[in-house]
């Protein structure tokens, strides 16, 4: 059950020169029902009617950490916060990932990193062998790469510019990563069945539509499971309003904030 509370700012620090890292003190009522890939809605300010949803990168025992961008008027009064300054926030929200999985691949792109910390972290506490493919526009956007390095089995990343990592897209280390996945004799799509080939990993992304689409594109021809995170303009963010309404593969439309963020892949009518 989401729950409404003005929470304290614990710490707040800037990850490079767009993103900020926020850690707030919601009380474990709060804390204690976050699942990976969730989100928290922040009301920016006494004069501002919509919140603002910001996906949780962390959580204890009583905090939640969300990291976010400045993109206008509300989150720039969010990142203007001091600790000790109270927030309202409503959560935690949404339907998260499944990361039970015994071998993930998360995959984040920008402002799309930050969730698949915290699933990277919790699945790694289970015990699962966990790869990070992470994208970003360029060095200066770049943030948590430390973080996931210190939970994850490997870490690969890519830039639109090279100034980071190699330059290209996400969707090339993805491809790449499931290609090795294979035996190295058999097609990738047809050798399913192989006793040669390790065990296929579940592929977690969040990030822009384009790239979750051609991921899901990319994991569609290798034949693994894909989980995605959409983004959309949202509301209430309890499933009251029409805003954050998306299309389905089966014809049928639902609620990001309520049915989602998270989905499977195939779920999703991506040319809608």
């Amino acid at each position: 059950m989401p729950i409404q509370a003005e929470c304290q700012v614990a710490e707040l620090v800037r990850l490079n020169d767009h993103a900020y890292s926020m850690t707030l003190e919601t009380g474990e009522a709060m804390a204690s029902q976050v699942s990976c890939g969730q989100f928290v809605h922040i009301k920016c300010g006494h004069s501002r009617l919509l919140r603002r949803p910001i996906s949780i990168c962390e959580w204890g025992k009583d905090t939640i950490r969300v990291v976010f961008e400045v993109r206008g008027e509300g989150t720039a009064w969010l990142s203007r916060r001091e600790p000790g300054d109270r927030v309202d926030v409503l959560g935690p929200l949404g339907r998260g990932f499944d990361v039970s999985g015994k071998k993930l691949l998360v995959v984040g792109g920008g402002i799309g990193v930050p969730p698949m910390l915290g699933c990277a972290r919790e699945a790694a506490r289970r015990g699962s062998e966990v790869h990070a493919v992470l994208g970003f526009r360029d060095e200066g956007h770049r943030m948590l790469t430390g973080d996931f390095a210190e939970c994850c089995r490997s870490m690969s990343v890519i830039s639109d510019d090279g100034s980071t990592g190699r330059k290209g897209f996400v969707t090339e280390l993805v491809e790449e990563f499931l290609r090795a996945q294979t035996c190295g004799t058999c097609d990738p799509v047809l050798c399913a069945g192989c006793s040669g080939r390790p065990v296929p990993p579940e592929v977690l992304a969040c990030g822009p539509k384009a790239m979750l689409k051609a991921v899901a594109q990319v994991c569609r021809t290798y034949g693994v499971g894909c989980q995605v995170s959409l983004e959309e303009r949202m509301g209430c963010g309890v499933g009251a309003c029409l805003v954050c309404a998306c299309d389905m593969a089966d014809g049928h439309r639902k609620h990001v904030c309520k049915d989602g963020p998270v989905f499977r892949a195939e779920e999703v009518d991506w040319d809608a």
